[in-house]
């Protein structure tokens, strides 16, 4: 009899109305690569917050997660983390850690606890099946207890001070934090302040706020026309996806299933079938595809939405970069020949690259991605790679994937053969590709600063803010008058000569509070116009991204200001273009490899093509020299170097030259990092 069967003869044969929810969850600690995990289950009431920064602290364990199915099958010989029930802890094939909730021990032993839409049982029979196991009763309301502060040694003349990233001339109102001493603090600053974004009340969520907003409705602009020009059309498919169908392609569904957030209940009652939210809609879309193509004539058939996803991932989230719900677009194209689909791959690829090179002043490299990192159900995968120079990681821009017959097989995607009825009938090739809002998170990590947001012009909400200089309190009112009339001239004149501009005229703040607060919010450039400007027929006009000054005639503005924007962009893109190649560097021998890495380097290697040796380079670039694994921290990319793409542009292999890490052959030049 199995341990779940035994289980089931302590619950009751009914389920018993009021019952009260509780919920059983299993944490993995985070663990050298060279030891054991210790699992940490936790018993709780449904209604109880059970923080992880709580639960570490109970078990001594660092950085708890969600156990993945993974460790439920290889542990307790579950198949999956959704089926784990309480009923598989003799199964443990070593000790774990059990963590029981406070709240719930306090309930009376003749209440009924309900362990999950079958199991019911007293808390008494449950407290007493547990009772074989060390247990620690946990009261989770309080607070998670600070580290106190490292004592000061006596009588040192000098004592080495802690990084404070705290600017020196911060102001509130402002960013308080240093960009190079608190990266992500910095970040998430320069967000809320700079009006990109509000954090929600469901982790992983957040608002996009109009200037963020607006720039993703600039890609939406420019990557539509592109796609539109080449028959691509806009459609639109539900949000949910039932598991039947989304299971259908096992291969796909692998890649994201602990990424799926399933819809289980409809008010009170239980759905008959979990219905899922789409992490991307290969599966939601090409039912009706094969439905719609009968003929050779139907092909082919491109099709676009720009929509949203949910992939509830348990990482620490990251505004734009990892999210739980994302906008994004995603194209699904269907053709009759191979040839013309994998044209179309290389296609969107290049529309990528100038979404961030064109718009966004990003400079990034185009490749192909290695077996172990491409699409889950495809044949190849293409990608946009970016570097962020602050923290020395690559960055995954957008990719383009030809998922071959794959798809078409899966789901009977096929068509009378042009041929003839006497030959067989052929599966089409398919292709997918997507691009989303992390465009916007890569932008501003890469060219923002410690005065705030620095946005490239062609995306920006507004391109410049008009603001009236010089007044002061010896300024008549007629004086004031003309030169606000004259500042606003300026502003409509820029308005119809197409330049996205706006101008502020409240007197009740300093031209130099207006100027840090636009510097706060990355407006490209701002326009002074004063009593001197006003006497020489001129304005200031002053760039965001270096402050750098020009003086334009009036009569010269819808023809100067439009090549300064240009300008501005052309110097963002060079100098982050110059970051890139300056820290993009060949390493031919696996000496070199960590060391260059460690300074914040992208890695260029010649490279054998085999996974093991892949995920080889992965383990050993994130060990000391002694062996053991270096602390990760958020603070700094300190994990090891994974594959980023095999770039298409290649460096010439010497003859005979050998892979990095390996004794084999090396095949081509990979792109490896550490990234996000």
């Amino acid at each position: 009899m199995s341990v779940v069967e035994d289980f089931s003869k302590l619950c009751l044969a009914d389920k018993p109305a009021g019952a009260i929810a509780t919920k059983s969850l299993v944490f993995k600690p985070k663990t050298a690569k060279s030891a054991t995990p210790v699992p940490i289950v936790v018993v709780a009431l449904q209604t109880t917050t059970t923080s992880s920064g709580l639960i570490a602290q109970e078990a001594a364990a660092k950085d708890p997660r969600l156990a993945r199915d993974d460790l439920m099958k290889s542990f307790f010989s579950c198949e999956s983390a959704r089926g784990f029930t309480l009923a598989y802890l003799p199964s443990a094939v070593s000790e774990f850690t059990l963590l029981i909730d406070q709240q719930l021990e306090a309930t009376d032993d003749s209440a009924v606890l309900q362990l999950n839409d079958d199991l019911f049982i007293t808390k008494a029979e449950l407290f007493k099946f547990l009772s074989t196991y060390a247990k620690k009763v946990v009261d989770f309301s309080k607070e998670v207890a600070k580290d106190p502060p490292p004592k000061k040694a006596k009588d040192a003349k000098k004592v080495a001070q802690p990084s404070n990233a705290t600017l020196d001339d911060a102001k509130l109102i402002g960013i308080t934090v240093d960009k190079a001493k608190d990266f992500p603090g910095w970040y998430q600053q320069v967000l809320t302040k700079g009006e990109m974004l509000d954090y929600y009340d469901v982790s992983g969520c957040y608002i996009l706020r109009p200037p963020s907003y607006a720039i993703w409705e600039q890609i939406q602009k420019y990557f539509d026309a592109k796609i539109k020009a080449l028959g691509v059309q806009n459609a639109y498919f539900p949000m949910f996806v039932s598991s039947r169908v989304l299971e259908k392609e096992k291969d796909h569904v692998e890649g994201f299933a602990p990424e799926v957030a399933w819809v289980t209940r409809a008010g009170s009652s239980e759905l008959d079938e979990p219905i899922a939210i789409r992490p991307t809609s290969e599966t939601v879309m090409y039912p009706y595809y094969a439905k719609w193509v009968q003929s050779y004539r139907d092909l082919p058939l491109k099709l676009n939405q720009w929509n949203s996803v949910v992939r509830w991932e348990f990482k620490h989230p990251q505004p734009f970069l990892r999210t739980r719900e994302f906008l994004w677009q995603e194209g699904h194209t269907a053709f009759l020949e191979s040839a013309e689909a994998q044209e179309e791959v290389l296609q969107i690829l290049d529309y990528y690259a100038g979404v961030y090179e064109e718009l966004l002043a990003v400079p990034v490299i185009k490749g192909k991605k290695t077996e172990k990192e491409k699409f889950a159900g495809g044949d190849f995968t293409t990608t946009v790679e970016g570097y962020i120079p602050q923290t020395g990681r690559g960055i995954q821009g957008g990719t383009s994937h030809h998922l071959g017959q794959n798809f078409s097989k899966m789901f009977n995607l096929s068509v009378e053969n042009p041929l003839g009825a006497e030959h067989p009938k052929i599966f089409a090739y398919q292709n997918s590709w997507g691009l989303s809002t992390r465009t916007i998170g890569v932008m501003v990590m890469i060219h923002s600063d410690n005065k705030g947001l620095v946005i490239p012009p062609r995306v920006s909400q507004f391109q410049a803010v008009v603001i009236p200089v010089g007044i002061t309190k010896k300024t008549t009112d007629e004086q004031r008058s003309l030169i606000h009339e004259s500042a606003k001239d300026i502003e409509s004149r820029l308005k119809k000569s197409g330049i996205r501009a706006f101008g502020d005229y409240n007197d009740n703040y300093t031209p130099g509070w207006k100027f840090s607060q636009y510097e706060l919010k990355g407006i490209p450039i701002r326009i002074e116009m004063g009593p001197k400007d006003l006497e020489n027929n001129q304005v200031v006009v002053v760039r965001r991204n270096d402050s750098r000054k020009y003086t334009v005639k009036l009569d010269e503005l819808e023809t100067r200001i439009p090549e300064i924007l240009d300008e501005l962009h052309n110097d963002l893109y060079n100098r982050a273009k110059e970051l890139f190649d300056t820290h993009r560097v060949i390493v031919d021998e696996w000496k070199d490899f960590v060391p260059n890495l460690n300074k914040k380097n992208i890695i260029l290697s010649p490279w054998c093509g085999v996974m093991d040796c892949e995920e080889d380079i992965k383990d050993s670039s994130a060990k000391q020299d002694d062996g053991e694994e270096i602390e990760t921290d958020d603070k700094s990319p300190s994990m090891g170097a994974k594959s980023l793409c095999i770039p298409f542009e290649q460096p010439e292999l010497k003859e005979g030259q050998m892979c990095v890490k390996c004794d084999r052959k090396a095949i081509n030049y990979t792109m490896f990092g550490r990234s996000y």
